[in-house]
């Protein structure tokens, strides 16, 4: 039976090309079809380079209680992504993310990852859109710490499901400002677990 939320990015991405239908019909169309910007991403146009940061949420095996270990599962993350579309309102994207480090079992564990994701985005008007993405993750990440307790130590890496939405407002033709919410798995010594990104950033577009 497939869970549901394996079923949540494909949703995300229905839900966004539905409402780009809708969208179309008072979208003004020379902004995407008369006057298609260039991209370094192969075989797109109206490409986008970008920074973000933000705080990311790891969702970790801290042990069990009473060992005198303290935990801190949140901390500050960054993302560069660069990207393009190869129809109106698809696209790709290729990014590298750094989710900075949790503190459990007296050590840290850190993550970080390249990322491919298809991206749908739905234009509310010229300058605002709604986007949706679903792709995967190659993780790599390193925990250190007292091992034992059910909780390995050590590194590991391998690739994950990604999904996420946002958000993008072009506050002029070359520089729009975005925020966006991520959830990337990863492979840990001691089992695969989620890492949430929330950040906001800038993207310069060709």
């Amino acid at each position: 039976m497939i869970s549901s939320a394996r079923l949540l990015p494909v949703a995300l991405v229905v839900a966004c090309a539905a409402m780009s239908a809708q969208a179309q019909t008072t979208y003004n169309k020379s902004s995407t079809a008369g006057m298609q910007r260039s991209s370094i991403v192969p075989y797109t146009h109206d490409g986008y380079i970008g920074l973000s940061g933000g705080r990311s949420k790891y969702d970790l095996n801290n042990g069990p209680s009473g060992l005198g270990f303290g935990s801190d599962n949140s901390d500050s993350a960054y993302k560069l992504s660069a990207g393009g579309y190869f129809h109106p309102n698809f696209g790709v994207e290729l990014s590298y993310l750094n989710a900075g480090k949790a503190q459990r079992l007296g050590g840290d564990t850190k993550a970080q990852g390249f990322n491919l994701s298809l991206v749908g985005r739905a234009p509310l008007s010229e300058q605002f859109d709604l986007t949706a993405k679903v792709g995967t993750t190659y993780g790599r990440t390193q925990t250190t710490g007292f091992s034992g307790a059910g909780v390995r130590t050590g590194k590991e890496d391998g690739f994950g499901l990604s999904y996420g939405v946002g958000a993008r407002w072009a506050f002029s033709p070359q520089w729009a400002a975005v925020v966006e919410w991520e959830n990337h798995r990863f492979k840990f010594a001691d089992g695969d677990s989620d890492v949430k990104l929330t950040t906001v950033g800038l993207q310069y577009r060709f």
